[in-house]
């Protein structure tokens, strides 16, 4: 059974393939954006944010791919119940750095499988991450080795590179801090085959 992942991230698509699940890619090109600041003029907290833009990657991809399954994901960080965007500059990577600094923040990762349209399935797991306590040159030399579209995409730390040296503990799934509860994929997979 082949899925369809609504996402561009080569990490996503990269845990799906070592785990041999069979997927082609098809980017939903939702304005995140737009999406987070609408749901935030809402009230919204940064695990519904994350809950929401999963579900409308995935529910758009679906619409124009009938009776197939599509996965949408989302990842954000939210510290202290604020939602803590992906930086639009090398200035904004460094002061979201800043703010984490020393710091005990979440990761919350969300995946929503829809089909037809519609959302069947979704699930979404939190990681407690704590940023050691950095020097401001400590943490502008990190980012000197981070390449700018690398660091604009993918938010501010890479943890399955370098990223990892800034914390003084992670404590979750590897694969969902990677941006795929991927065991519970598997698991809805699975039965769905089943049924």
């Amino acid at each position: 059974m082949k899925i369809i992942l609504a996402s561009k991230s080569g990490v996503r698509k990269q845990i799906l393939d070592n785990f041999k699940i069979d997927c082609e890619v098809k980017v939903s090109n939702v304005d995140e954006d737009e999406v987070k600041s609408s749901l935030l003029a809402e009230g919204a907290n940064p695990l519904l944010i994350s809950k929401n833009l999963a579900e409308i990657k995935s529910v758009k991809v679906s619409n124009k791919n009938p009776d197939r399954l599509v996965l949408g994901a989302d990842s954000v960080i939210s510290l202290n119940n604020e939602l803590i965007n992906k930086p639009k500059s090398r200035d904004e990577a460094l002061e979201i750095l800043k703010k984490l600094n020393n710091s005990i923040h979440y990761l919350i990762s969300s995946v929503c499988i829809s089909k037809n349209g519609s959302m069947i399935w979704n699930y979404t797991d939190s990681s407690e991450l704590k940023m050691k306590n950095l020097t401001n040159e400590e943490i502008s030399n990190y980012l000197s080795k981070i390449k700018t579209e690398t660091l604009l995409a993918y938010g501010v730390y890479q943890v399955e590179a370098n990223g990892l040296n800034l914390f003084e503990y992670i404590k979750g799934d590897h694969n969902s801090i990677m941006g795929l509860p991927i065991k519970e994929i598997l698991n809805y997979i699975d039965q769905y085959k089943n049924d």
